[in-house]
């Protein structure tokens, strides 16, 4: 098993920066792959970035590449997204998700965590 925590979202205005964090518990966490993933009301869960076991590979959404970066601490097992330059449309509840092996954009993640709000005012 592992637990995953987010932290970090909040309220900010366009154009300014978050940093979310999804601490995890359990398992050896540097064995599986973590993703974000973001759900707005109404819509359905989509991806955003991921990351691999070493942080060798990485993939974005189209939508959030140039603008989030996500990294992994290994030794502290927390993944980080940093959200820069950000927009009304990348408002969300963001979540973390982790799997056993190579890293997905589909939401194929046996692990997830219970997800941040983030709000981005126009």
């Amino acid at each position: 098993q592992v637990q995953l925590v987010e932290s970090g979202g909040g309220l900010v205005q366009t154009g300014g920066s978050l940093r979310l964090s999804c601490a995890a518990s359990g398992r050896i966490f540097s064995s599986y792959a973590v993703g974000w993933f973001r759900q707005a009301p109404g819509q359905e869960r989509e991806f955003v970035a991921t990351i691999s076991i070493t942080s060798a590979t990485t993939y974005y959404a189209d939508s959030v590449k140039g603008r989030f970066t996500i990294s992994r601490d290994n030794a502290k097992n927390t993944v980080y997204l940093q959200m820069n330059s950000l927009k009304p449309e990348d408002t969300a509840v963001y979540y973390c998700a982790a799997r056993w092996g190579a890293p997905k954009t589909s939401v194929e993640y046996g692990y997830w965590g219970q997800g941040t709000q983030v709000t981005v005012s126009s």
